[in-house]
């Protein structure tokens, strides 16, 4: 098994930026897609934005331009820097992990419990 944990959440005001981290309990250097997704109140569970081992990123529509992902195969994280943020997005954010786990090319998908940001007016 696979821990993830997510830091870096807080409280910040509009227009502020924030840098989340995510640490996994396992080289990473095999995992073949890794994620962030945030879930606000009421609503479902969306991407925000993903990183494949290839180093192609998709992000959300309505975050491109404002979010980059990135990781560090060295110390086994993975970053997401939020810029320009408004009060829309304040949500939980998880981090998402799906790691090769064999050579017939088995894949299993983890996630962290969360960390919170919530963006003031």
């Amino acid at each position: 098994q696979v821990q993830l944990v997510e830091s870096g959440g807080g409280l910040v005001q509009t227009g502020e930026s924030l840098k989340l981290s995510c640490s996994a309990s396992r080289n990473i250097f095999s995992f073949s897609a890794m994620g962030w997704y945030r879930q606000a109140p009421g609503k479902q569970r969306e991407l925000v934005a993903s990183l494949t081992s290839g180093e192609l990123t998709n992000y959300a529509d309505s975050m491109k331009g404002r979010v980059t992902i990135s990781r560090d195969f060295t110390k086994n994280m993975l970053y997401l820097h939020m810029a320009s943020l408004k009060p829309e997005d304040t949500a939980i954010y998880y981090c998402s992990a799906t790691f090769v786990e064999d050579v017939e090319g088995a894949t299993r998908t983890y996630w962290g419990q969360g960390t919170q940001v919530t963006v003031s007016s």
